[in-house]
């Protein structure tokens, strides 16, 4: 029996003539656009970086699907909006899909099936994915330093954990009392050049739901910055962390590095709170004569117990006021060795940790890097690379998108801007035509794209 969605449908009463839907176009695909990731693909060299990584142990006589086809089709999925192996069903014999992997989009054979991608995603082991992550960050890096000429004044490291909820019997999900639900805990790393707007994704590891936020931090920060300061041996580095990391490993390795400022955030305690009230006392005055909320900055020298010296803290004394509330005193504390005002260090420099969340938003609700659905905690690590890699490949297309309309667009807009239309794919012995429509309201934006990854007019 067909499937009932391939059958017409029909609205008689809603035009001047009956309206009939059908699904029977073969040679069609609704992601005509998506052929950019495939350029850019090409040009940073990613999903065959990934896929070298990889070991196949797989009987050669029986191959349908290679590694490199098989990565390549997760990856460039995850970017057009399909997070999951059971996509796959619908996407196999796609004309798009199939020519983003190097198929022939009509007479090639079909992708590989939701069993097929499964056993791919269960098949990897912990060495694979050590390389794959060193691999991602390998080609971000090179990319950045082509582009840059190996010049970079300043480079800012963030590194950021989120949470990741779960829903099943996966692996290592565990309790964590602060986010209130059973989840993974992933960090992801982030670097800024030059004071740039755009922080690029360099590495995203996944991570028990009760892992302490400094856990692998110094281990992500170490191997990062090895490939860092070769790519860019002049550069200054700045790390930026949340107050989870503010431990005496952490803050110890990075006063170790050379040419390198830190800004930690650090949570209050009873001895900073007794410390800063003269600052509060002048916050609550400033806040009462205005009638808004007010911030004073100070700094102080503090060590905590199991610190070896003491550290320099900037403090932003704030009292928060919103109608219909009372005042709420909000200290706030920073461990750094940045020189400069305490104001100028907590406003400029820390508070630009804020882009990340953006960031990191784009990767759960843009590419759903949250759906670590499989039973095996490796397997769910594999998808997070994946993800990763689909939204590195979605960077560099935003990077390219300069005075366009796509400029400052999140993932999902990108998406539903430059790939989401309806294509019909046309197949000589010479060339592949893709028919997209005259009508494509984004079409000036998709053609500058094109041709900043290698097209041609004409």
């Amino acid at each position: 029996m067909d499937d009932t969605t391939r059958q017409s449908v029909l609205f008689p009463e809603l035009f001047g003539k009956l309206v009939v839907a059908r699904f029977d176009e073969q040679q069609g695909s609704s992601d005509g656009g998506a052929i950019l990731l495939r350029a850019i693909d090409l040009g940073l060299g990613l999903t065959q970086r990934l896929a070298d990584c990889l070991r196949d142990v797989r009987d050669r006589a029986r191959i349908a699907h290679e590694q490199v086809e098989l990565l390549a089709q997760r990856v460039f999925a995850i970017a057009c909006g399909y997070p999951d192996c059971n996509d796959a069903a619908r996407l196999a014999d796609d004309p798009v899909h199939k020519l983003l992997v190097g198929r022939d989009p009509v007479e090639g054979d079909a992708l590989g099936s939701q069993p097929t991608l499964s056993r791919f995603e269960n098949a990897v082991d912990r060495k694979d994915l050590f390389r794959m992550a060193d691999a991602l960050a390998d080609a971000v890096i090179e990319r950045q330093c082509k582009r840059l000429h190996g010049r970079a004044r300043l480079i800012t490291l963030d590194l950021d954990p989120t949470d990741d909820p779960t829903h099943g019997a996966q692996q290592l999900s565990l309790f964590n009392g602060h986010y209130d639900c059973w989840c993974y805990l992933p960090v992801v790393a982030f670097a800024t050049f030059n004071g740039e707007r755009e922080a690029y994704l360099l590495a995203a590891v996944l991570r028990a739901g009760n892992a302490p936020a400094k856990l692998g931090a110094v281990a992500i920060l170490k191997r990062l910055l090895s490939r860092l300061r070769a790519a860019f041996p002049h550069a200054r580095f700045r790390v930026r962390l949340d107050g989870g990391f503010a431990c005496p490993e952490v803050l110890a390795f990075l006063e170790a590095q050379p040419r390198l400022n830190y800004v930690v955030a650090m949570g209050k305690n009873t001895v900073l709170t007794r410390r800063v009230k003269k600052l509060m006392r002048k916050a609550r005055r400033l806040s009462r004569e205005s009638g808004k909320t007010a911030h004073v900055y100070g700094e102080l020298r503090y060590a905590a117990k199991k610190w070896p010296h003491k550290r320099r803290l900037v403090v932003k004394a704030e009292v928060v006021r919103h109608p219909g509330r009372d005042p709420k005193e909000n200290p706030r504390f920073v461990v750094t060795n940045v020189p400069g005002s305490p104001r100028w260090i907590y406003e400029r420099v820390y508070c630009g940790r804020g882009e990340i969340e953006n960031r990191i938003k784009e990767l759960h609700h843009g590419l759903e890097m949250d759906r670590t659905s499989c039973s095996r905690f490796l397997a769910n690590q594999f998808r997070v690379l994946l993800t990763a890699a689909a939204y590195v490949l979605m960077q560099d297309l935003r990077r390219r998108a300069v005075r366009t309309s796509c400029a400052r667009a999140q993932v999902s807009t990108l998406r539903e801007r430059l790939f989401k239309v309806g294509v019909r794919v046309a197949v000589s012995v010479r060339r592949v035509v893709l028919h997209l429509p005259e009508s494509f309201p984004f079409v000036d934006a998709w053609q500058q794209l094109a041709v900043s990854v290698g097209a041609r007019t004409g």
